[in-house]
């Protein structure tokens, strides 16, 4: 028989419609590619632990449907139950296309490790598809992990390809296909899907450790944080609110923030510092140039006593060097100098428009830029110091008696969880 007519005799079992059934391509799941985590070497199993917990975690809640995370050789796979629909299928790949850790998401469905059951299946995954229909050049790329399947990948790629020529007529291009048909041999079954959407990169959120994010309502500090979580960070985020001279705008505009980065980790915390009544103190200390920095240096050393508290190793801002007055490199210094904990910048060499892209890419660009009593309006002197002088700002940090007050803020802040 040959193979168009057996793939007839194949399709004639099973009828058509949105649901994934579970024909001669298998069980239906989606397979996730790992980045840098393969190269952890000895701890590697470590970070892959942290990441299908982070997977079950986003999955929970969000996705109506029962779902199976199992580790394979290289591969995490999602099994999904029978009768899954393209709809429920695609939901999933999209989800776990927001964890950090991943680098490719498949949407593929697991045969039997039998040369023909894998024929079957790349058969009719290749003729369902919209490229087949138009007459598409493909390729067939085959990856044996488990050298005991009796086909090498270069065999199973001229069987399978032979087959979809034969069966379709399709042209093949293996320089430049526009359609691809993987098959990736596991240790206990295979692998069949075309496409994939990309991930996030980077590594599992919590395996790098946690971080404090100092949050305001612009567009840089959501993306740093962001860049953060992508290399393994779990992050809380600390805002300043003008309250009680500005209203609470600010507030529903850091929380819609966190809301929209939470996606990417969960469990996201956000702390507010009613932090008004202090910057009314700095403006009457009568250093009227310095007073940025110096509300700069305040904001850094109440963050140091709240990651204290949360167990928060580091502080997470968005300064990007030059881009105003008091991220210059002299200003940086100085509140570098306010605190002991590490200060990450991880936007610290982005340019202004390399960081609203970024900010478009997540999701965060659209709250940002809406309006709101920002805190930092209280204090706009018409020139700001950009070589502001350590001793200075210690001064007027004595005067205000800094290390109670940032305690007593501390002691202020309100939580507000998702």
């Amino acid at each position: 028989m040959g193979h168009g007519v057996a793939m007839k005799a194949v399709l004639s079992l099973f009828p058509g419609g949105s649901t994934m059934t579970m024909s001669a391509l298998g069980e239906p799941c989606v397979l996730l590619k790992l980045g840098e985590i393969v190269l952890k070497g000895k701890n590697r199993e470590l970070f892959e632990r942290r990441l299908i917990a982070n997977i079950r975690h986003a999955l929970e809640g969000t996705v109506d449907l029962k779902t199976d995370v199992r580790k394979r050789h290289g591969v995490i796979a999602i099994f999904l139950p029978e009768g899954t629909t393209v709809e429920q299928a695609e939901a999933v790949a999209q989800r776990v296309a927001e964890v950090p850790g991943l680098v490719w998401i498949h949407r593929a469905w697991r045969v039997a490790k039998d040369p023909e059951a894998v024929l079957k299946a790349g058969l009719e995954l290749v003729g369902e598809s919209e490229e087949a229909k138009r007459g598409a050049r493909f390729a067939v790329r085959s990856r044996r992990r488990d050298k005991r399947f009796p086909l090498r990948s270069n065999e199973l790629d001229r069987m399978v390809g032979g087959a979809i020529n034969d069966e379709y007529g399709l042209p093949v291009d293996l320089r430049n296909p526009e359609l691809t048909l993987h098959i990736e041999v596991d240790r206990d079954e295979v692998f069949v899907f075309t496409g994939g959407i990309p991930g996030q990169g980077g590594l599992p959120v919590g395996s790098s450790g946690r971080a404090l994010v100092l949050m305001s309502g612009g567009i840089d500090s959501p993306v740093a944080a962001y860049r953060m979580m992508r290399r393994g960070l779990h992050v809380d985020f600390l805002h300043f609110s003008g309250i009680p001279f500005t209203t609470s705008e600010s507030i529903y505009k850091a929380y819609a923030l966190v809301r929209k980065l939470d996606r990417f980790q969960g469990r996201s915390r956000l702390w507010v510092v009613p932090f008004g009544k202090a910057q009314q103190s700095i403006r009457t200390s009568g250093q009227d140039r310095l007073a940025v920095i110096a509300q700069r240096r305040l904001m850094l050393k109440t963050a140091e006593e709240v990651a204290h508290r949360i167990k928060a190793a580091a502080l997470v801002t968005g300064d990007a060097l030059g881009q105003v007055s008091s991220q210059t490199l002299t200003n940086i210094t100085a509140q570098d100098n306010a605190v002991d904990l590490p200060i990450l910048r991880p936007l610290v060499g982005w340019d202004k428009t390399e960081i609203m892209a970024e900010a478009r890419r997540i999701g965060t660009l659209e709250i940002s830029e809406l309006p709101d009593e920002d805190c930092c309006s209280l204090l706009a002197p018409k020139r700001a110091e950009t070589r502001a002088k350590i001793e200075d700002l210690k001064q007027i940090e004595r005067r205000l008696d800094a290390e109670e007050l940032c305690v007593q803020l501390a002691d202020s802040i309100q939580e507000y969880t998702l």
